[in-house]
């Protein structure tokens, strides 16, 4: 095993179709084995916090150091026994080599395994994102972002369908926020490969049923057995839009078993409003929604589609306000005037919007004025403690 990854990870098979041959070999032996390949495992981490920040299924995650950057580890909890230990251990081990091979950036990165922290169990280490998930940072921040953000996970959800992988569990709670306010899709323990828009992936029923879809739901009425694949992933996108916009999933008002009825008979949540009556989601992406939640699989757009119609920022109009050629990250308000004090800064007034896209930890931003008639070539540095993220 450790042989066939080494290979692996020296790039000497050319031919993707002996990689993805050489990639079973090691999950079919990984799984036999109940082991990794070496090349997985670190050493180094420390500090590891003593109770832990999440639960998930079947693991905690919790906060430690490894090098100079603070990382989750997600730990496999240690008191499972018997059939249901044995489980979990495939489970975590198909979890990390499928997760181990994401590079996208907006897939939350894979650090390796550490044996050291827990000695009777593995854990799963990624880079700590202080964000959190998407739903605690748009509390937060407001939702005025949604949609830069929706862009974003359509993206790495289109990544994973170019590589013949399902996610399995989108949803809210699985969207991470890094430092540069821009979303990952992490929790792969759902997840596997499939051959296309009908392969089969996991057959087990877990995952939250306000996210499913309906073949996901009832597979008899849908002439298959329960699978998983990138069609269903697509319904959930939907129901992420809806979340993102309201903090919440479709039919959440009602028990799993409600909504699972009401999804399986055809039934739609109804366009959100805000309180003043005014509809929280816009004409276009609503009805784009529509065709992601289609009752049956294969009237659902692909995900290279979903990317387009969620491209953000959605309009010529927009394109034209990025600053110096480089991606805006997000829009913030000048809470007061500023004067500048160095060669590179910029002055702006009360109320100024600037479009930001670098964010240093050291507090002073990039970005540039919205307000074209008012920029100066040259000048792109702000004091982040002046503004207000939009």
């Amino acid at each position: 095993m450790d042989v066939v990854q080494d290979i692996l990870d020296k790039g000497n098979l050319m031919a993707p179709e002996h990689s993805s041959k050489a990639r079973r070999l090691i999950r079919k032996l990984s799984e036999s084995r109940e082991r990794l390949p070496s090349a997985l495992f670190i050493t180094g981490v420390s500090g590891r916090e003593e109770l832990p920040t999440f639960g998930g299924g079947f693991g905690d995650i919790y906060r430690a150091s490894y090098g100079n950057q603070v990382v989750a580890l997600k730990h496999m909890r240690h008191f499972l026994r018997g059939a249901e230990l044995r489980r979990i251990r495939l489970k975590f081990c198909r979890e990390a080599l499928l997760w181990r091979d994401l590079h996208h950036r907006h897939i939350l990165p894979f650090i390796g395994i550490d044996r050291e922290s827990f000695p009777a169990s593995l854990c799963m280490v990624s880079p700590w994102l202080e964000h959190g998930t998407v739903l605690k940072y748009l509390n937060n921040h407001g939702r005025q972002n949604v949609d830069k953000l929706l862009f974003e996970v359509a993206q790495g959800l289109e990544y994973l369908h170019s590589h013949n992988i399902v996610h399995g569990d989108l949803r809210g709670s699985n969207i991470l926020v890094n430092k540069d306010w821009s979303a990952c899709l992490a929790d792969f323990g759902l997840s596997g490969f499939s051959e296309g828009n009908t392969g089969q992936t996991s057959s087990k029923r877990a995952g939250s049923a306000y996210w499913m879809a309906p073949e996901l739901l009832a597979p008899e009425h849908f002439e298959g057995k329960f699978s998983r694949t990138s069609a269903s992933d697509v319904y959930a996108f939907g129901c992420v839009c809806f979340e993102l916009y309201t903090g919440r999933p479709p039919f959440s008002e009602f028990s799993e078993v409600a909504a699972m009825l009401k999804v399986v008979a055809g039934k739609r949540v109804k366009r959100p409003s805000g309180s003043d009556g005014t509809p929280l989601i816009a004409d276009e992406l609503w009805r784009n929604i529509t065709t992601y939640w289609a009752r049956m699989p294969k009237a659902r757009p692909l995900t290279k589609v979903v990317v387009e119609n969620m491209a953000w920022p959605p309009n010529e109009d927009m394109q034209g306000k990025m600053a110096s050629g480089s991606m805006i990250l997000f829009y913030v308000k000048a809470l007061y005037n500023y004067e500048a004090t160095m060669n590179e800064e910029f002055n702006f007034q009360e109320g100024d919007i600037i479009a930001v896209t670098a964010t240093p930890d050291d507090g002073w931003w990039s970005g540039e004025l919205m307000d074209e008639n008012r920029r100066v070539s040259g000048k792109h540095i702000f004091p982040s403690n002046f503004v207000n993220q939009l």
